[in-house]
Formats: C-alpha cells, structure tokens, sequence
C-alpha cells in the first residue's frame, strides 16, 4: 500500500524501513541492545523490504555507518530508482556523541557528503534533524530556505523537519512540503499535526510509533497509527 507524500508528487510505501540499527549502536534507547548487522543480513533486509512493497527509506548522517552502507549496498537490490530515500541534516554522530549545526554552509556541506556517501546525485526528502531546542521556531530563518535552495538546485526533491514539538510541527507546515512527528498509543500530544497537515496537503511521516520498542503488541500499535489517513508513512527500524 502506497500514499502521496502531501503534494510533492513521491509516492512513499505506507511503511518505510528505518535503519539507524545498521549503522549505529551507541546512545539508542531500545529497550535491549543489539549487534549492528553485517552486510548479508542488511542485504537480506533491504530484500525482504522491496519484496514486500518497501520502497521507502530513512537514513541521516547522525546514524553512524547508516548512509555509507546504504550506499554501498542499495546497489544489491534494485536501482536508484526503485528507492525514496528520506535524509536528514543538523545532527551529527562521532566517536559517540551528537553534535549539531543548523547553519545554511553546515546544511549544504551535510547533503553534499550524505550523497556522496549514499551514491546517488540526489535525496528524496530531507529533513532537519531538530534537537528540541532553538531549531523547532527558527528553522525558517536559515535552514529552510538553504534546503529550498538546494531543491530548486534538484539535489533534493522535498523538505521538511523531523520535530518534537507541536510549534516545530507547525512552523514546519507553514514553510516546508513533509513533517516528521511522533505518534503513538501512548503518545497523542503531536496528533493534532496530522489533521492541520491533511488539511494542507502536507506529508506525514511517523517516527517511534512502537515507542522504540517499548510497546508490548507491535501490530496493534502499527495498526494504530496506520488507521490516520492523514499519516504517509510510519518509519519502522528493524535489523532482521
């Protein structure tokens, strides 16, 4: 099953593969921990997704090896074209700690090393990787016209913000084309995101919509999620 991303013209899979785990175990908050998978298993992985109707990813220099090995190991399965891939610029991940930097030259050299980590001369979707702070009411001043910039430039096709506030979601439907937002059956505080987004024709992507792990029944809490027409895609990750 497949939705329009909002009124960008992607068609995205109504479940997208999330794949922080194939590139970094460090400073996650799953309630187990896990070894990070070789390159047959993500192979495997990337596989089972695009048999099942998967076309969808997401990935972010913040996910350690993430991009690299996508990069190197997309080719396995299928062409570029086959593949929407959601990237995000602002946070980066090294020697086990995140830094940010949402300035516009941070951005621009951020996309320009994510595609040339990823293979690949352009990004679906990229979004701001927000920290909760400043960035949520002020990504319009610099960061959003840089990522209109460099879609206008065709090294994107879309932008948005990957938010944790309900202000972050909002500024993000007023200047930008997909957000990013929280949801689940135990968290309904960014809900109201989802119907002002449908009523804009805006693009909904979900993330942690199992809690990062820690809800008991996975396909009712997809199901819960799935069942808001106004959501394009829930971003699950998975290593198996």
């Amino acid at each position: 099953k497949y939705a329009s991303l909002g009124d960008t013209g992607i068609e995205v899979s109504r479940v997208s593969l999330g794949t922080v785990k194939i590139g970094r175990n460090q400073g996650v908050k799953y309630p187990h921990g896990f070894e990070i998978p070789n390159d047959e298993a993500v192979i495997a992985l990337l596989k089972c997704a695009k048999e099942n109707g998967i076309n969808t990813i997401d990935t972010a220099p913040a996910y350690g090896e993430s991009e690299r090995r996508l990069g190197e190991l997309l080719p396995h399965v299928g062409g570029r074209a086959d593949w929407i891939i959601v990237g995000k610029v602002g946070e980066s991940f090294e020697n086990g700690q995140s830094s940010f930097d949402f300035s516009a030259k941070a951005i621009e050299e951020s996309i320009n090393r994510s595609l040339s980590r990823l293979k690949t001369d352009y990004l679906d979707v990229v979004l701001v990787h927000s920290d909760g702070g400043n960035i949520e009411t002020s990504a319009h001043v610099e960061a959003f016209p840089t990522l209109q910039k460099l879609k206008e430039q065709g090294k994107i096709r879309a932008f948005g913000m990957s938010t944790k506030t309900l202000a972050g979601g909002r500024l993000t439907l007023q200047h930008a084309d997909v957000v990013m937002l929280t949801y689940h059956e135990g968290y309904e505080d960014e809900h109201p995101l989802i119907v002002e987004a449908a009523q804009q024709n805006k693009g909904v992507l979900v993330k942690k919509s199992l809690a990062s792990g820690h809800l008991p029944d996975p396909a009712s809490a997809l199901a819960f999620v799935l069942d808001e027409e106004g959501v394009s895609s829930v971003v699950m990750g998975t290593i198996n």
